[in-house]
C-alpha cells in the first residue's frame, strides 16, 4: 500500500505541476509571439536566438516567481499545521489523567471539526470510566454493611463448623475494601488530593503490626528491616499502605509453612517484601498486575486485583512495582526516574 503524502507535499507538488505548465505555457506563447515554429529550433542560429529569448522572457519570470512562492508556501503550510503539532505534543506528554482536553482556539478551521470530535471522544471516555468507578464503588459500599453483620453472626457461632464460611465472607471483605481502594485511585486521578509527607518506614511499620497477628495465625513468620537511608516521600497515607498490605499478603501466601516474610525499608525510598517462595520474574509480574490475573499461589477466594491495585497505586505516586526474581522480592519503588 502506498504511502499517503502530508498535505504540504501535496500543495508542494501542485505548485511544481503548476510551474511546470506555466513554463511550457510560456515557452509555447514566446515562440509564437515571435513567429518561430518549432522545426526551426533545429537550425543552431535559430536555436541559440530562441534560447536568449526564451532564457530573458521565461526562465527569469519563473525563478524570480517560483522561488519566493515556494518559501511562502512552505512558512504558510508549517505556519498552519503549528496548531496541530503543539497539540500532538501536548497529547503525548499530558498525566495520564481524566478531564483532558485540546484546546481547539488556535486551530486552523479546516482542524476544528477533527479536534472537537477527538474532544467529544475523550469526554466520553472519562464519562463512561466514571460511570464504572461509581459502580464498582456503589456496590462496594452496598456489600459493606451486610457482609460486617455477617461476620458478626458467624463470630457469635461455636465450634468450628463455621470457619470455612468465615474464611469466604473475609476474603469478601477484603475484596469490597480493595474494590473500595481502586474507585478512590481512580476519583483521585480526577481530582487530585493534596499529598501529605511520609514516612516509608512508619508505614512499613504499621502495615506489619496490623497483619503480624493474621500470619503468625496461618502458620509464617514476619520480620521487618531496614537498609541505608530513607527518605520521606509525598503521597496518600491510606493508599501507599494498602499498597504494602497488599505485597505482605501476597509474599505469605508464597511463603510455605513455618516461613519468614521480610518487609525491608530501604536503601532509598524503596519498600521491599521478601519471601521463600519460588520467586516471581518480570514477565509473570507484568501479567500478574492486569487485572484477574492470578498467581499460582494466590487464594481461591481471590479476585486477582491485589497486584493490579498496588501497580495502579504506585502509578498515581509516579512510582512503579518492580520484582527481583533470585531475591525472592516484590519492591516498591519511589525514587524518580
Amino acid at each position: 500500500m502506498l504511502k499517503r503524502l502530508s498535505v504540504g507535499h501535496r500543495l508542494i507538488g501542485g505548485l511544481l505541476l503548476v510551474g511546470a505548465i506555466g513554463t511550457v505555457s510560456l515557452i509555447y506563447a514566446v515562440l509564437s509571439e515571435y513567429g518561430i515554429p518549432f522545426s526551426a529550433l533545429l537550425d543552431p542560429t535559430m536555436r541559440d536566438a530562441a534560447s536568449t529569448e526564451l532564457f530573458d522572457h521565461v526562465l527569469i519570470p519563473l525563478v524570480v516567481l517560483i522561488l519566493p512562492m515556494g518559501l511562502a508556501t512552505t512558512w504558510v503550510i508549517r505556519t498552519a499545521f503549528e496548531p496541530l503539532s503543539k497539540a500532538a505534543r501536548h497529547i503525548e506528554t499530558a498525566p495520564t489523567e481524566r478531564g483532558m482536553q485540546i484546546d481547539e482556539a488556535d486551530m486552523p478551521a479546516e482542524a476544528k471539526p477533527f479536534v472537537r470530535s477527538i474532544n467529544n471522544l475523550l469526554h466520553r471516555l472519562d464519562t463512561s470510566a466514571q460511570q464504572q468507578a461509581d459502580f464498582a464503588s456503589d456496590v462496594a459500599h452496598e456489600l459493606r454493611t451486610p457482609l460486617a453483620i455477617l461476620s458478626l453472626e458467624l463470630d457469635r457461632r461455636e465450634g468450628s463448623d463455621g470457619d470455612p464460611l468465615k474464611a469466604q465472607v473475609s476474603a469478601m471483605r477484603r475484596l469490597v475494601d480493595q474494590l473500595l481502594l481502586l474507585a478512590q485511585i481512580d476519583a483521585d486521578a480526577t481530582m487530585p488530593m493534596t499529598p501529605e509527607p511520609l514516612d516509608l518506614e512508619t508505614l512499613a511499620e504499621d502495615s506489619v503490626s496490623s497483619l503480624a497477628a493474621t500470619v503468625i495465625a496461618q502458620g509464617r513468620e514476619i520480620a521487618i528491616e531496614s537498609e541505608g537511608q530513607v527518605p520521606k516521600i509525598y503521597g496518600h497515607r491510606e493508599a501507599i499502605g494498602a499498597g504494602i498490605r497488599n505485597l505482605i499478603e501476597n509474599a505469605v501466601r508464597a511463603t510455605p509453612m513455618g516461613g519468614t516474610v521480610t518487609i525491608i525499608s530501604g536503601p532509598g525510598a524503596i519498600i521491599r517484601v521478601r519471601d521463600q517462595g519460588a520467586g516471581l520474574s518480570e514477565e509473570k509480574l507484568a501479567q500478574l498486575i492486569r487485572r484477574h490475573q492470578r498467581a499460582d499461589h494466590a487464594s481461591p477466594h481471590g479476585a486477582g486485583l491485589g497486584l493490579s491495585i498496588t501497580h495502579r497505586i504506585m502509578s498515581a505516586h509516579n512510582g512503579h512495582i518492580r520484582t527481583s526474581e533470585t531475591l525472592r522480592e516484590l519492591i516498591l519503588d519511589f525514587r524518580l526516574q
